[in-house]
């Protein structure tokens, strides 16, 4: 089936059809953790389409969004050095570094440090920061890299491959997993169902995600980011809470299998260590963040530059006006929040984390879910 047949019309009304006649015992709230999805459920209309009793809800998907504070303050303090070239990926360039509550010291960001004279250049690829170091032997480069697993796997080969001495990174990846094992022990918050990442199910497979029926009793399907894959993940969760099951599927077979992607998993094993690691506005969560291992120190910017020390301070990530932690985590959605959309808060003149990245719950809702002005 091509492209369009994952958009077809007619096949998402049937499938709609079949979801509106699960006899469920109650209202159920589904979760995904993927700024992609967010997006496609915004664009479509997914949420306008659904009965009432079946809710959508986003979780910590948006990695620019989860990136904290502690990490671009090193990110800043790294760019501002002399003969440093820091490349980033557009979306972090306004994002907040420590939260500043006086009114008259806006926060800092890479944009800020860049008005100030540091070289940060947006980059759409980590290959373009390798290109940079190879192209500007007399410069340091520094990739700031930021992102889930999918990410990582193009970074753990950059460095698997031997890249120049003048290159090195500044590690912020996280991890999928652990941040949902997270929420199923706050409880507060009600969550039936998770819809897995398509991207980063095809890197890594479903295996990692085992613990959440088997442990949690938690129905788990892989999704694909068209309708028909968004809608067909909603249908097999609904029937597995109305059977009473809880199974892992993938429903997203033409890209994910089981197992991932072997290579990219054994590079990253080779290049990667998981540590506990600092999620903005959510605090630290064990397991869920990578660290380069000792054999490709030489390309840590933390041991470059003597910044570790640095990473263990998270300061204020979140303003107290901001409700971005609690949209991040699926407690509330952003129209809950008081700066939602106002002249404070948007793409525009992006007050907290969730309303900068396009990835941001807070951004694609502007866009797509209507507007409190």
């Amino acid at each position: 089936m091509g492209l369009e047949g994952y958009r077809d019309a007619e096949l998402t009304e049937k499938i709609v059809k079949l979801i509106s006649k699960v006899d469920l015992p109650r209202k159920i709230k589904i979760m995904h953790v993927c700024g992609t999805h967010e997006n496609s459920i915004g664009r479509f209309g997914i949420r306008s389409i659904l009965p009432e009793h079946i809710e959508l809800v986003a979780g910590p998907g948006c990695p620019v969004c989860v990136c904290p504070a502690s990490d671009i303050d090193i990110a800043i303090e790294i760019a501002l050095q002399e003969g440093v070239i820091l490349a980033t990926f557009g979306d972090m360039i306004r994002v907040p570094a420590k939260i500043n509550t006086d009114k008259d010291k806006p926060n800092d960001s890479l944009q800020t440090a860049k008005s100030r004279g540091a070289d940060v250049k947006i980059i759409y690829s980590p290959l373009d920061a390798l290109k940079l170091a190879e192209k500007n032997p007399d410069k340091r480069v520094v990739f700031f890299s930021v992102g889930f697993e999918t990410t990582a796997a193009g970074v753990a080969s950059i460095l698997y491959n031997n890249p120049p001495p003048n290159f090195s990174i500044l590690s912020s990846h996280r991890l999928i997993p652990p941040p949902m094992e997270l929420l199923l022990g706050i409880g507060d918050i009600q969550i039936d169902g998770f819809m897995l990442p398509g991207h980063v199910t095809t890197v890594i497979g479903m295996n990692p995600f085992k613990i959440f029926p088997e442990a949690y009793l938690m129905p788990t399907v892989a999704a694909g980011f068209e309708p028909v894959d968004i809608l067909s993940a909603i249908l097999n969760i609904a029937e597995q809470i109305k059977e009473e099951k809880a199974s892992l599927v993938n429903q997203y077979t033409r890209a994910v299998k089981e197992d991932g992607n072997q290579k990219a998993i054994s590079i990253m094993n080779d290049v990667f260590e998981e540590v506990s690691a600092y999620w903005r506005g959510i605090g630290r969560i064990p397991r869920s963040g990578f660290k380069l291992k000792e054999k490709y120190s030489k390309w840590d910017a933390n041991r470059v530059f003597d910044t570790p020390h640095k990473s263990l301070c998270a300061g204020l990530d979140i303003h107290p006006s901001c409700s971005c932690h609690l949209i991040m985590i699926g407690k509330i959605y952003p129209p809950d929040c008081t700066l939602f959309s106002k002249k404070i808060c948007n793409p525009d003149n992006p007050f907290g984390p969730c309303m900068v990245s396009i990835d941001g719950t807070c951004r694609i809702w502007h866009r797509y879910e209507g507007k409190d002005n």
